[in-house]
């Protein structure tokens, strides 16, 4: 997880905006190790224990609705490398062509048992497989699409300095992110004007805050804070 060296970064992260997030990265070499070591090792854990969790939720998904018991989706992780989240599938099949690619309140789309386990977040523990092969954090910048990363400011993009998460204290402001695209809307916006102009850019200041007071202790804290 230890940050690049500056001439190894993607070129359009090679500029004046990023580069003050780069130098309090480069000097947290032991805080990155620390925090890499936490996700291999609660990841390994928790898949264990939370294996018949898992399973129940697999089983309750395919008798629910047709379709795979994953959503695979591609995301945007550390240095703009793409991989495929996990996820437990929550809408329909096919839902991102024939719909938008981020959900709002009452969304048709979803499922009786994806409404259920959205609300308490389960369906974000499959990303457990995610973090175990460091493809994402605990904690950091929610993982987004091409298509939203694409809409990052030239600062924003300092945030693929590190490994997307699957928590972070952007996620815990903006837990109900839904209804503030559903009244974006009703003011005659589309969902992804409304999630690029309203929603990002207020998300990504508390993402960048956090690279700023990057410590294993601050990730910590998260992580409870996410679970309370």
């Amino acid at each position: 997880m230890l940050v690049k060296e500056w001439n190894e970064l993607p070129d359009y992260m090679q500029v004046e905006e990023v580069k003050p997030y780069y130098e309090i990265l480069r000097k947290k070499k032991g805080q990155l190790i620390l925090k890499r070591i936490f996700d291999i090792i609660c990841s390994s854990i928790l898949i264990v224990l939370l294996s018949p969790a898992l399973l129940f939720i697999s089983i309750w998904i395919k008798l629910d609705s047709k379709g795979p018991v994953f959503y695979r989706q591609e995301r945007i992780t550390q240095y703009g490398k793409v991989f495929r989240i996990f996820k437990f599938r929550t809408m329909v099949t096919n839902a991102d062509k024939i719909g938008t690619l981020v959900t709002t309140q009452n969304d048709s789309r979803i499922t009786k048992v994806g409404n259920k386990i959205r609300k308490c977040r389960l369906d974000e523990l499959p990303q457990l497989f995610n973090i175990f092969l460091g493809e994402m954090s605990f904690v950091g910048t929610r993982p987004e699409v091409q298509k939203y990363v694409d809409a990052y400011s030239t600062e924003m993009n300092a945030t693929l300095l590190l490994p997307a998460g699957v928590t972070s204290l952007a996620s815990i402001k903006y837990r109900d992110e839904d209804e503030i695209l559903e009244q974006k809307t009703k003011l005659g916006k589309t969902i992804d004007q409304a999630y690029i102009e309203d929603v990002l850019p207020e998300k990504m200041k508390f993402n960048l805050e956090y690279i700023n007071d990057f410590n294993i202790g601050r990730d910590l804290y998260l992580c409870m804070k996410t679970v309370i």
